[in-house]
């Protein structure tokens, strides 16, 4: 006798949305539910497992390179799974959310691989997690347009051998998709929705079009995470009858712990890796929550002043392109997150110098590539690489040996000469308040003071203000930042803002909300390990 039928998953509290059915069909769900059963509960004892190792670090206030995986760094023989052609050549990547604009403008933008953001660029929304893989069906059909309502414009897809290669980046780990649960009522990671939902759709078709399902794989902590993907991806590709190794993965080492693990993370993927990606705030981000209690040397200054030039960025950023390189795998460097002015050309000179500085280091320091967040950006970047490359599609035949990063390297977060000031105090509230209004309406990626911001530059802003309080920090005016001095700049920065957009915009806003839910994140005494975990509780949608 046959076994019976899983039970199938179950959309709840989610209001049908137009053509949901060609993204939530039997079969797709069918694959979905088969993920969930065999994979969530080892996601589960991973994220228990995050909280035992930050305890640890609580306790010692250090970490190194892991002693029982030494054979697997002292082992120069192994290599990953060759770059697929669509991949060879990654010199400018653009990132971005999949709402149909976006799909189609980074498409379309001359760059040659678009990230497309299920993450921190999106806001979780139930419409923005169906919608943003229609985006993505009908942008491999070349049935997506876009009609601008304000504006009239249209936008259509320019030639295939135009378009950038698709990367998608599915929601870390931790995240959970609320408005799908099994016979249970648990709900699915969103890791594995996102990934189960566009694998399911695009795998075959993606391989006609002589491309494949390639990821970005976000917030890893260790090579036992990776290792979880790289499970998942072989049951994928069984599953639907394709060759073993057609997934290729991009890990972004954004989290401390990955660091000390990035030959591992490559090495348990080694079959589907493709390359690891250098991002800054995330990175930032993982020192303060897992340093926080670390006392004085581990406060980091403004966010702002945290440049990759800084001595404990140099190591990370040089021992990744040694570790891929050595590997056989791209590395890919970090974002240049200006948004170009329309109305103040100097502030775009100024913008662009930095941005062309900032790719000409990576593309010398033996990087493969670079993320931009605007189209504008896109020939900046270009030039850099271009003069770097010039015909060859990478650089990965540079070994970078000359490196030799200690495992103290890069956490002597104390060899950075700067100091918290009052503006940093400012704008860590401002950029929270204003991310937080803007995702609880929807979305993840958000211009604001000509930078684009996602939910890792709110993370780190919110994390500062943490942890400046819980170490007593002293400004350069001579303000000791307590709860009090947070609670006071938000009041002044609420007012600001409704004076700014008005009292009907204030109104319709969710400002008050944004607000109170910064300084539940910034002041409480339990540090949330996600600031999108509260808030997803308040996202409507």
């Amino acid at each position: 006798m046959s076994a019976p039928a899983p039970s199938p998953l179950a959309i709840v509290d989610a209001e049908p949305l137009p053509r949901q059915e060609e993204v939530l069909s039997e079969t797709a769900l069918a694959f979905v539910a088969a993920l969930h059963r065999r994979f969530t509960p080892r996601r589960d004892e991973l994220l228990a497992r995050r909280a035992e190792r930050r305890a640890e670090i609580a306790r010692t206030s250090t970490l190194d390179f892991l002693p029982e995986t030494a054979a697997i760094r002292a082992d120069d023989s192994w290599q990953v799974a060759p770059a697929p052609p669509a991949l060879e050549d990654r010199r400018v990547e653009i990132t971005g959310p999949t709402d149909r604009k976006m799909t189609i403008n980074a498409l379309n933008s001359g760059a040659k691989v678009w990230l497309a953001d299920f993450e921190d660029a999106s806001a979780p929304t139930w419409e923005n997690v169906v919608t943003g893989q229609l985006s993505l069906i009908d942008a491999y059909t070349r049935s997506i347009d876009f009609t601008d309502e304000r504006t009239g414009k249209t936008y259509a897809l320019r030639p295939d051998e135009e378009l950038a290669t698709v990367v998608m980046r599915p929601r870390g780990w931790h995240l959970d998709e609320r408005h799908l649960t099994d016979a249970d009522g648990t709900p699915v990671p969103g890791a594995l929705v996102d990934f189960g939902l566009y694998f399911f759709h695009n795998a075959k078709r993606l391989l006609d079009l002589g491309k494949g399902p390639y990821f970005y794989l976000p917030k890893t902590e260790s090579h036992l995470e990776a290792r979880l993907w790289n499970d998942v991806f072989v049951f994928a590709q069984d599953y639907l009858g394709i060759p073993q190794g057609t997934v290729r993965a991009t890990v972004l080492i954004e989290t401390i712990t990955a660091a000390y693990e990035m030959e591992e993370i490559l090495y348990e993927l080694r079959d589907h890796a493709s390359g690891l990606n250098a991002g800054r705030w995330d990175y930032l981000f993982s020192i303060v929550k897992n340093f926080r209690d670390g006392g004085p040397r581990f406060v980091l200054p403004d966010r702002n002043a945290v440049t990759m030039t800084a001595p404990f960025m140099r190591a990370y950023t040089e021992l990744l392109v040694r570790t891929c390189h050595k590997r056989g795998a791209h590395a890919i460097g970090g974002m240049a997150a200006f948004i170009p002015s329309r109305r103040d050309q100097e502030v775009n000179k100024v913008a662009f110098e930095k941005v062309k500085a900032d790719k000409d280091r990576e593309a010398n320091d033996g990087f493969d590539g670079s993320w931009v967040a605007h189209p504008d950006l896109v020939p900046i970047a270009m030039e850099s690489f271009d003069r770097v490359l010039g015909d060859r599609p990478n650089q990965k035949d540079r070994l970078r040996e000359d490196v030799d990063v200690k495992a103290e390297d890069l956490i002597a977060i104390d060899s950075l000469d700067a100091r918290p000031t009052y503006a940093g105090l400012v704008n860590a509230v401002q950029v929270g308040i204003r991310y937080i209004e803007a995702w609880l309406r929807g979305l993840g990626a958000v211009a604001i003071f000509n930078l684009m911001e996602d939910a890792a530059t709110a993370e780190i802003s919110r994390s500062q203000i943490w942890q400046w309080i819980n170490a007593g920090v002293v400004l350069d005016n001579g303000e000791r930042v307590t709860a009090e001095l947070a609670r006071e700049v938000a009041a002044e920065e609420l007012a600001d803002i409704r004076a700014e957009v008005g009292e009907e915009a204030f109104a319709a806003g969710n400002w008050q909300q944004a607000h109170d839910l910064l300084l539940k994140v910034a002041l409480d005494e339990d540090y949330a390990d996600f600031l999108t975990l509260p808030a997803y509780e308040q996202l409507k949608g």
